[in-house]
């Protein structure tokens, strides 16, 4: 399960997806965003669906690697459904006791699994296809403006690219502990889901204390490098606007406005 978590990695690979930069990728993903919570038909995910299986074809990413991120949060999006399921009111399909299963439950409950599904695919890209550095670049830049209202935009783009960097450091921290604690004679698939958290308790003891002890060595490997924040600071390759984003910023717009549309004018009975 552990080895399953793809989110923050980077896929190196050569594709059009890596070679645009960073800020593009960025709004890129928060259009994306935007479009998914915009849209309230199923319909409306469909051309979500094809726009982002059209990225993760340009970016070369495998498919699989995509799905593989899902594994990890596969009881969350079932527990969202379910909760759906039997929480709405509506026309009644089946009932038991308390329990009860309405159509306008079911319409939601798959309404929410695929925004889950097609949110968590289409914001792993940003991470599988951008390295760390230009990701950080990227922030930076589009928090610059805030700078003049005292907002430290260098040191809260790197503040979140070291969260995101330090994900799949801890899964693999966390893989080196539950097997050195399988390899001592614990048991972690055995029992019921209580007996399973518990049995979680020698992994997340030393993993919080492997925690600290990683964010101390980085926090000396930026100290013996003279790191003192954004002011002042230069970089060696500086991005900038392509053509290419111009296409894809483009595109990103015609992207939005279809969605915005889905929503307010075309098919409504859909």
């Amino acid at each position: 399960m552990i080895k399953d978590i793809t989110l923050g990695q980077y896929y190196p690979v050569e594709s059009p997806i890596h070679r645009l930069e960073a800020r593009t990728k960025v709004l890129g993903v928060f259009a994306y965003l935007v479009g998914l919570f915009l849209v309230n038909k199923l319909w409306g995910f469909a051309i979500a669906a094809v726009a982002v299986g059209i990225v993760i074809k340009l970016s070369r990413v495998p498919f699989s690697y995509m799905v593989r991120g899902l594994k990890a949060i596969v009881l969350i999006i079932a527990f969202t459904m379910v909760l759906n399921i039997f929480m709405m009111d509506g026309t009644i399909l089946w009932q038991w006791k308390f329990l009860k299963v309405t159509y306008e439950g079911l319409y939601r409950a798959a309404f929410m699994g695929i925004r889950l599904v097609l949110l968590i695919i289409g914001t792993s890209l940003l991470t599988f296809c951008t390295k760390p550095t230009e990701l950080t670049d990227g922030l930076e830049k589009l928090f610059s403006p805030f700078s003049r209202l005292g907002l430290p935009s260098h040191e809260i783009a790197l503040m979140m690219t070291i969260a995101l960097r330090f994900i799949p450091v801890l899964m693999d921290e966390a893989d080196k502990i539950m097997k050195a604690q399988q390899s001592r004679g614990a048991d972690f698939e055995s029992g019921n889901i209580f007996h399973r958290a518990k049995s979680l308790i020698p992994i997340i003891v030393p993993l919080f204390v492997s925690s600290f002890r990683i964010a101390g060595d980085l926090a000396l490997a930026m100290e013996a490098r003279c790191y003192r924040g954004g002011e002042g600071r230069t970089k060696l390759n500086e991005t900038r606007f392509e053509k290419r984003d111009v296409v894809a910023a483009l595109l990103l717009i015609i992207f939005l406005g279809t969605l915005v549309a889905s929503r307010f004018i075309i098919f409504q009975s859909i």
